[in-house]
Parts: structure tokens; sequence; C-alpha cells
């Protein structure tokens, strides 16, 4: 799986290669200009066909320094080119300052600003390389209303200019993916929207797909500039993940692709081995009463169909009918308002799922406790897989501490963000424009002592112990059909169902390709999806993936 490297572990990989003499930041900044020429005419072959004009925006850090290298290479083939600087040239960065002065030799540099903008010809491809991965705050105004300025600008076929990013869209946080802005000051526009290709270097960020990253890079290009492959060991598939580098959920090992047979399909329980029904995980799901079975049941299926070998689905007695006359292969057992979980759960229980439809209450309390309290048994090695959603998050909004209290390493918390928020109401996206979805995910990992795996379409994954994991439904695997009533039920199922196996992979692992298959059934079907479509997909998504 390919790492996300922070704004500062970048720095940290660069910095390291320039102590130990293999690169010199000059010779980095003239890959990473080459790369971005490469990018744009791999991107848009026409460009590479005939000479064209440039608007190359330059900004006063390194990201700049990319930029007057791109101006240079492209004067060198032939364009014209129009560079702008946003700051002091005398004030740049060394290596900036170095390929300002060789652009200087070959041409002018004009200002930044709004009017020089309006007044340049048009150009058929427009470079941003005015702020890279350091920024964290909104766009200086004068920026602000330059980038504003293109939106308006009265060119003739300006919908058909290229627009290209170095290493992010201005005013992209790439830690959090974020754009800050000052509305008072920007009248509330981003300049952001312009972007068609985004080109960085060495790995891909964590910005370019959390929060509104997909939305503002375009496509996203990764670069290499000579630093090395990243380190296999850190980003092993199946095995946890490094807790100070998180990694995208996906079938790359080392910068290959694998065949999906091997990832994510070996790590289906039945793709592996033959053997007894109970080899492959006994699943309980819990449901609720009457009219509030459907969540269960989807649950249910999804576990059944993942690979489970026996799942069954708890309801109260009088919603007993209603759960047999749409279900067969689930086993059914009704559980009375005051049983106790033992009347109807054995040793052979290897999964539970717990919460979808259950009901906010203090009997919903009450399971998830006898739930969180069994353990291993006498036919387990190690403590049931136990999956906590919706309405078993829900009835601990007001305790969270409760709940947290009674996870072991065993448990994972699936919140959508405003289930997030009520249990972590400190570390809420929505009030923490510092923290990024990943560091969120990651203390409230260690707080509540299991994994919590924090539902969106950049869904984040972290452990107790620091280990983060995102899985992107974006780019090529955006998935806007999984926004539907019951897709996370069906998640939750999918997680019990494969990490049911007393011989499943650690459970941020299982998590993984649960979240990986869920995006994979809803590209399968497509439009018109809805939620009892997903498990019915998933003997399709196996076969396509050579099981």
């Amino acid at each position: 799986m390919t790492e996300l490297l922070t704004s500062a572990q970048m720095r940290a990989v660069e910095q390291a290669a320039m102590d130990s003499g293999t690169v010199t930041g000059l010779e980095l900044m003239e890959r990473a200009g080459q790369g971005v020429i490469d990018a744009a005419f791999s991107h848009w072959p026409e460009l590479a066909q005939a000479a064209h004009r440039a608007l190359v925006l330059c900004g006063p850090g390194n990201n700049g320094g990319d930029g007057f290298v791109i101006a240079r290479l492209l004067k060198e083939a032939g364009w014209e080119v129009d560079p702008f600087l946003y700051g002091d040239a005398d004030k740049l960065p060394p290596d900036a300052k170095a390929n300002h002065q060789r652009w200087a030799a070959m041409g002018g540099v004009m200002e930044l600003t709004a009017e020089n903008l309006q007044a340049a010809v048009r150009p058929d491809l427009i470079v941003d390389a005015v702020f890279g991965t350091g920024l964290t705050r909104p766009l200086p105004s004068v920026v602000q209303q330059a980038f504003s300025s293109l939106g308006r600008n009265k060119w003739k076929g300006r919908t058909s200019i290229r627009r290209i990013a170095v290493d992010c869209p201005s005013g992209l946080n790439l830690d959090t993916g974020m754009v800050p802005h000052d509305l008072e000051k920007t009248g509330g526009v981003i300049s952001t929207n312009l972007t068609q290709l985004t080109v960085t270097f060495h790995t891909p960020k964590p910005g370019h797909y959390l929060g509104a990253g997909p939305l503002v890079c375009g496509a996203v290009v990764i670069a290499d500039i000579g630093l090395g492959p990243s380190d296999p060991e850190r980003s092993m598939l199946g095995q946890p993940p490094d807790d100070r580098r998180a990694r995208l959920v996906e079938p790359v090992f080392a910068g290959s692709n694998l065949p999906p047979r091997i990832w994510p399909g070996s790590f289906v329980s039945k793709s592996r081995r033959n053997g007894h029904k109970f080899n492959h995980g006994h699943v309980m799901v819990f449901a609720g009463g009457v009219g509030r079975g459907g969540a269960g049941r989807l649950a249910a299926r999804a576990a059944l169909r993942a690979g489970a070998g026996v799942v069954t689905l708890v309801c109260p007695p009088s919603a007993l009918i209603e759960n047999a006359c749409h279900l067969d292969a689930i086993m059914l057992r009704a559980l009375p308002k005051d049983a106790r979980l033992d009347s109807v759960a054995d040793d052979r229980v290897t999964a539970f799922c717990i919460g979808p439809g259950l009901g906010v209450n203090d009997r919903t309390r009450d399971l998830v406790a006898q739930v969180l309290a069994r353990r291993g048994g006498t036919r387990a090695w190690r403590d049931p897989v136990v999956v906590l959603d919706a309405d078993a998050l829900g009835s601990f909004a007001g305790d969270p501490v409760a709940l947290f209290d009674q996870c072991h390493p065993r448990t994972i918390l699936t919140p959508h963000e405003g289930e997030f928020a009520r249990l972590f109401p400190d570390l809420a996206l929505s009030q923490r424009g510092d923290l990024s979805k990943i560091d969120a995910a990651r203390q409230a990992a260690a707080r509540a002592g299991c994994t919590v795996l924090l539902k969106g379409p950049d869904t984040v994954i972290a452990t107790p112990r620091g280990g983060a994991s995102l899985h992107a439904a974006a780019y090529d695997r955006n998935a806007p059909w999984l926004a539907t009533a019951g897709a996370g039920d069906v998640l939750a199922g999918l997680i019990a169902g494969l990490a049911a196996p007393d011989t499943s992979a650690d459970l941020i692992t299982m998590a993984e390709i649960a979240a990986y298959l869920h995006v994979e059934c809803a590209a399968s079907f497509g439009p018109g999806l809805i939620a009892e479509d997903l498990p019915e997909e998933l003997p399709k998504v196996f076969r396509a993936i050579g099981l």
C-alpha cells in the first residue's frame, strides 16, 4: 500500500536525501519541474505536439522555484511563457532564487496581481506553483483575488485552457484536505476550483484524498524525483500500518500493483481453505423490533456474502415472523427483552455486529456490555470480533467513557462523522480545523482502546497504537451512489463477515478490505444502487478479482 506522507514527513525525506549527499536541492527542483511537464504532456498529448503559451504562477517558496524550472524548460522547448511572482524575488529560498535567476536571463517576471493577469495574453496552459505542501493558512488576499480574476477573464475559449497544479492547488492544506479561507477578505471565493491536474512528488499526501482534496485536485499524478522507493516494511500488505505514516488502502506493494486475487482476495477465508462452516466463522447480528429489522438484515446478508460460514440474526420475539419472511440462509433466534445473551450465543460465535436498527436505549447498552464481556471461550483461541455501529454508538453518546472502558482490541467502532462527534466531541472535525481526519481517528482509537473506522468518502481506519490507513472513494474510485440509507449497515456486516474466521488477519486489515470491497461493489453495480444491491453484487466482485 502506498504511504501518505504529511508535509513535515515529506520535507524530512527530502532533507535526509540532501544531507546524505546523494542529491542536491537544485537537482530535486529540476526533477520536479520536469516531472510536471512530463505529466502535462502525458495527460494532454496535444500540448507536446507543438509550441504553445503558458502562464506560470510562482510563489515565495520552493514551490515557486519549481515554477521557474517549469517556465525555463517550456521556454527551451519553444513555448511562449509568461511567469508571475507573488512575493519578493530577493527573499526567495536559495534554490528557488537560483532558478529565478536562471529564468531572469531568459525573460522578465510580472508581479502576481489580478490586474496583471487580466492583461495577460490568453495561454494554453496555466501552471499553479504559488503555494504547495506547507500552506496551512488562508491564501493572502492578493493571491486570492488574482486566482479569482482567472475565472472572470474574457479570454476567447477560456474553458479549453489547461490548468495544472504543482504539489497541490494553492490553498489546499495537504495534511488535512481542508481549504482554509477568509470569507471577509475573499468574498468566499476559493481559488482551487481551477485545477484539472495535480502533480505531486515521491508519494501522495493525505490532503489529496481527505476532505476537499479530491474535489479541487482534478486528477493526481505522482512524479518520481529520485528519492527512492518508500519503505515496503512500512506499507506491508496484511500487516499493521506504521504508527507515524498513514497508508492508502489499495492493492499496491512496494510501488507495484498486485493481482487482486492476492490482495484482497487471499484474505477472504474461503479463498484459502476448505473446511466446515464453522471454520469460516459464526457471525451474530442484532436486529431491532417490528419494522426496524431492515438494517440488521442488511448487515447479516453482507456478512454471509462476505464468506462467514454461519450468520445468525437475533431479534425480539415480536419481530421473528417479519424477519423469517425475508431470510432463508440466515438463522434466526429470538431474544426476549430480559433474556441474557448466553441463551442464544454459544462459544462458536466468533463475531458480533451490533447497532444497526437496534434503537438508542438502555437495552442496547446492556447488549453491548454483554457482547464486549465475552471472551474466546473453549472453542476459540482469541476473542470474538465486535463491530459496534449506529445505535450501539448512539446509546453511549451521553457517556462515551462507559463504552470505552469495556472495549477490547478485537472491537471496532464504525461511526460516521455525526456519531463520531457525539462520542469524541473535542475531536470533531467540524470544531477542529487544525486536526486532520487521520489524527482525529488516531486519537479516538487510543482513547477508546480499540480500532476506529471513521466513515465517509475518505474513510480512515486507526488503531490504538497509532496505525492508520485511508480508503478514498475518490478519483477513479469515486462512488457517489454509496450515499444511500443502509450502506453503512452493509459495511458493518462486511467487516464482521470477513473478520469472523479465527484465522483472519488483524482487524485493521480486514476493515481495510471491507471498505475496499464496499466501494468495488458500488462501482460494479453503478447508478441506481441501493443498499440491498451491495451484498448481492459481492459474488460478481469476487469473480472479478479471481476468486
